[in-house]
């Protein structure tokens, strides 16, 4: 039996123009949270990501799922060693545990969004990366010593938010 309809639970429409999106900058790329845990009762968040050429992030692997969908541009997707190049208007899914990343290998930026169930990815992401100003913010330079401070806090929060850095 399908059990009743919760009247707490609400509606989320997503409008690209909104200002109470938030976009942070992560290793060069620039994810803005479209849904969040918080809106779904913890079943899934969706990110928009933009990378740009040369962009990605390291080799990781975490205990949920990510479904990834290319709007624009293309990507290298790496799972478990394999590699396969990704076009926009496709998808990959990555099933939780496997070792995996993805890098923009074209000199023109790519888009994609990414579903992750159970959520939990954005809190990360709002945890580690420099907030932006929007989802077409350019993502600031970082000196080695900010660098080696977000990475240290990377590493240090990835058990927090069951995601393991291969590096």
């Amino acid at each position: 039996m399908i059990p009743s309809d919760d009247p707490n639970r609400q509606l989320t429409v997503v409008r690209p123009s909104s200002d109470e999106l938030r976009s942070v900058a992560l290793v060069g790329d620039v994810y803005t949270i479209l849904v969040s845990g918080a809106q779904t009762s913890g079943r899934y968040c969706l990110i928009d990501m933009r990378i740009p050429p040369g962009g990605g992030p390291p080799p990781h692997r975490h205990d949920f799922e990510e479904l990834f969908l290319v709007q624009e541009g293309q990507l290298l997707f790496t799972f478990r060693g394999e590699e396969v190049v990704v076009h926009a208007g496709e998808s990959v899914n990555i099933p939780a545990n496997a070792p995996h990343f993805f890098r923009n290998v074209s000199d023109r930026p790519a888009r994609m969004q990414c579903m992750c169930t159970p959520a939990g990815q954005e809190e990360y992401f709002l945890q580690v990366a420099v907030p932006v100003e929007s989802a077409t913010a350019e993502p600031p330079t970082l000196s080695e010593s900010e660098q080696a401070e977000s990475r240290e806090r990377a590493m240090r929060l990835a058990d927090q938010y069951r995601t393991e850095l291969l590096i």
